[in-house]
């Protein structure tokens, strides 16, 4: 039923808006619900989506992308790239938006090079580029997005607290590619489409502005006004490709996090536990319920950012469900190299389990 398959592909605003639903019978709604909103935030990830899904329609990403796959030597080599291009992505556009973006190009590679074998870990470790690739900025992540914006972190300090375990995740990486043979490789590209130079650069200054914004050198309203205005006469399908149900799901767990904030019980026993661990029960509750979510949630009950921001970027790693970009790599190797879910699940669990391990042992013991 189409229902069903949109609730399905839509879990996680399903279950935000369901949980927000049912505190507001503890908590029916009043004058108060307008402070659990952080408008900043939420402008900020339209349209910078907005803005990502134009620079995508001209293909921008994929063209670029493309190129180097086809100068890649050998399969380890291909890898690096495949990884490199995802990790960079997603300090760039976003992790889920790497992921749609150059999953393909994986799929595309070992498909024109008969290394089929290997899609699985290709695909797993191309989630765990963009999970963990864009926990460095601000703009990486959503829940970077939503604790920069939250907690007001100097941006110099925010990269500074994300830094060790980055370069630690970059490392991982490298040695996770030693596993896979230096198999030469010939891949020929038939892919003949250009760039548009006026679209490009266009959309090139619209990111660059959104980036201002992020960073609040630009009041973020400027860019509410002037990013739509211009896409709607330049491209009025990025606006509707925009990834609403994600905006939806910040909208409802906005709710949800603040209700829990005023239910006394609640409140005493989330921020006495915090107290003891936050590092560790923040990075347990991505397993749980996702790192936005968690992000949102924990935000309302602790001050310490520093071990907050570690445990839901070191979280997004573990569980299928712990990222919502985990979710769309999935997706897409069901989609993509059907028959093989139930074997992908356990590798993909089995090798998340080391990095999310090492990333919190080095971050419990030394990034703290």
């Amino acid at each position: 039923m189409p229902v069903l398959r949109f609730i399905k592909k839509n879990i996680v605003f399903f279950i935000a808006a369901t949980a927000a639903l049912v505190t507001c019978f503890f908590v029916p709604p009043d004058a108060r619900y307008g402070d659990y909103f952080d408008w900043k935030t939420l402008a900020c990830l339209f349209i910078t989506l907005a803005v990502v899904c134009a620079l995508r329609n001209i293909k921008f990403f994929t063209i670029l992308a493309r190129r180097l796959v086809v100068a890649a030597g050998n399969l380890r080599s291909l890898f690096l790239l495949l990884l490199t291009i995802t990790f960079i992505g997603s300090m760039l556009i976003a992790n889920d938006m790497a992921l749609i973006t150059f999953l393909p190009l994986g799929y595309f590679a070992l498909n024109a090079t008969k290394n089929q074998k290997y899609m699985a870990y290709l695909f797993i470790l191309q989630n765990i580029a963009a999970n963990l690739g864009g926990m460095l900025t601000p703009f990486g992540n959503p829940q970077n997005l939503y604790l920069y914006s939250y907690f007001h972190i100097p941006t110099g300090e925010f990269c500074l607290i994300m830094l060790p375990p980055f370069l630690l995740a970059i490392a991982m990486l490298a040695v996770a590619c030693l596993f896979v043979e230096r198999e030469k490789l010939v891949i020929v590209d038939h892919f003949s489409e250009k760039l548009k130079a006026g679209k490009t650069a266009l959309y090139l200054a619209l990111f660059a502005f959104s980036l201002l914004i992020v960073f609040r050198v630009v009041p973020f309203w400027w860019g509410l006004v002037l990013i739509p205005a211009v896409l709607l006469i330049i491209d009025r399908k990025a606006l509707l490709m925009v990834d609403y149900s994600l905006l939806g799901t910040f909208f409802f767990f906005f709710i949800f996090a603040g209700n829990l904030a005023r239910i006394d019980g609640v409140n005493e026993l989330i921020s006495a536990v915090l107290q003891k661990e936050p590092l560790l029960i923040s990075a347990a509750s991505c397993q749980i319920i996702s790192n936005v979510p968690s992000a949102i949630l924990l935000s309302r009950f602790t001050a310490d950012y520093h071990s907050l921001l570690l445990g839901v970027n070191i979280g997004g790693a573990g569980t299928l469900i712990a990222s919502l970009a985990s979710l769309i790599t999935f997706s897409e190797y069901r989609v993509l190299y059907p028959g093989h879910s139930k074997s992908y699940f356990w590798k993909f669990t089995y090798i998340n389990a080391i990095f999310l391990g090492v990333l919190l042992i080095a971050a419990r013991f030394f990034f703290i």
